[in-house]
């Protein structure tokens, strides 16, 4: 099968993430694999990719011109690419690149499956245009897929009339499943070492509310000297974050560690993760902190959450917006090894066995093989 993968950029994010494992896993599976970025020049990929997928940047055939009809140009160079490459399937990740892939092949008898990495209804990356856009132009899609369950009525209430909508979520890469589960590494869960890493990762973006995280550790921080807090990622407020945590006096046991290539060695160095979210579509990085065996205090934020921990089963699920309760479930994880150990060990064999590479790439390769019967539009 000829796959044409679209996505906006492949930086450090977490629908890059995904896209990458995807695209490598469709190669090695063997498929003719092209991920295309449509907003940036050529680069460097920031996430491992198998060298058979054939990695190629929209943006570098983009006929040089005005900055009023980029937005036509690149449109054009797109549909060229399409008629050239004569993919059987167009897979189309983020909803501004969605629209630009339907709109590319309209006519063409291409089918285009477009994939939101947010929650549809609660996201706040699509505008009221590209709402009004996603409402015309979903209906026209082959496929719609969202990343839970929950998200599927909100996604047909915000495009009425389009087809096959499903939940596929996003897997655990082949190489994370094999590491060992970080619970297991630690001889003795009722020691204490000199220091306890609580850990939490992503953009350094108000939706990920990271300053909350940074309040409410200064507030146990006396009460819990040997845990210190490092956050990974990279983004705007990071400047802002760092002037909270020397007003606090934390500089020394609060780290803004910067991204990481290698996130999954990172985290299994914790002994804990935190995840305060406002939303999220379905965060690559909690399920992994799950797989890894880390015990995990997550804010209850549309979507995701509840149902990766199995509505709190497998992690302190704490409602959203509720700092006192994300206190008082930080303080009961911090205090006790016991409960960490458990909650870890839960988490892992429970992430492992749901979501899983081959059971993802199952799910995937149904929706494939389905619209390819269909055809496009």
């Amino acid at each position: 099968m000829r796959i044409l993968f679209l996505v906006g950029r492949l930086g450090a994010g977490g629908a890059e993430r995904v896209a990458t494992t995807l695209a490598s896993a469709w190669a090695q599976a063997g498929h003719a694999v092209t991920l295309t970025t449509t907003f940036i020049p050529k680069g460097e990929c920031f996430y491992p990719l198998d060298s058979n997928v054939d990695l190629y940047h929209l943006a570098d055939d983009v006929t040089p011109g005005s900055q009023a009809g980029l937005s036509l140009r690149k449109l054009a160079a797109l549909r060229t690419l399409m008629r050239t490459r004569k993919p059987d399937v167009v897979v189309s990740f983020l909803t501004n690149v969605n629209v630009m892939a339907l709109m590319a092949a309209w006519g063409l008898g291409i089918p285009v499956v477009v994939s939101e990495r947010t929650d549809p209804v609660h996201g706040r990356s699509a505008g009221r245009v590209l709402k009004l856009l996603r409402r015309m132009l979903y209906p026209r899609a082959a496929s719609v897929v969202v990343q839970t369950e929950a998200a599927i009525q909100g996604m047909l209430s915000q495009a009425p009339g389009a087809r096959h909508v499903v939940a596929i979520s996003n897997p655990l890469p082949d190489a994370l499943a094999g590491m060992q589960v970080a619970s297991q590494t630690k001889a003795d869960a009722s020691a204490s070492p000199p220091i306890r890493q609580l850990a939490a990762m992503g953009r350094l973006i108000p939706s990920k509310q990271f300053d909350l995280l940074i309040r409410v550790f200064a507030q146990l921080a006396d009460q819990y000297p040997d845990w210190h807090l490092t956050i990974w990622g990279e983004g705007p407020m990071r400047e802002s974050l760092h002037q909270q945590i020397d007003a606090a006096g934390l500089g020394a046991r609060i780290q803004l560690a910067g991204n990481t290539s290698q996130p999954w060695q990172a985290l299994s160095k914790a002994d804990a993760f935190a995840m305060v979210s406002a939303i999220e579509g379905f965060p690559n990085v909690l399920l992994e902190s799950m797989a890894l065996g880390l015990p995990c205090v997550v804010m209850d934020c549309p979507s995701g959450p509840a149902e990766m921990t199995r509505q709190g089963e497998d992690a302190l699920l704490v409602p959203l917006g509720d700092e006192a309760a994300l206190s008082q479930s930080l303080s009961r994880l911090m205090s006790d090894a016991n409960l960490r150990l458990t909650l870890g060990d839960s988490a892992a064999q429970s992430v492992r066995s749901r979501y899983g590479l081959p059971a993802v790439l199952a799910q995937w390769q149904t929706v494939l093989r389905d619209v390819t019967q269909a055809g496009g539009l």
